[in-house]
């Protein structure tokens, strides 16, 4: 069964402020924090570090 990755990740992202209930601030700042590091310079250095 093959599920695509947005899925998995909304379904981990959803159990994760469910069980352990961090601050909507925290979510909101990693979430924009992400998205403007995965448009910066720093994005190959991020990719190559991940993989």
């Amino acid at each position: 069964m093959d599920v695509p990755l947005w899925l998995a990740l909304l379904c981990v992202g959803v159990l994760g402020v469910k069980l352990i209930r961090p601050p909507w601030w925290l979510i909101a700042a990693l979430l924009l924090g992400g998205y403007l590091l995965a448009d910066s310079l720093l994005a190959p250095v991020v990719n190559s570090v991940v993989k």
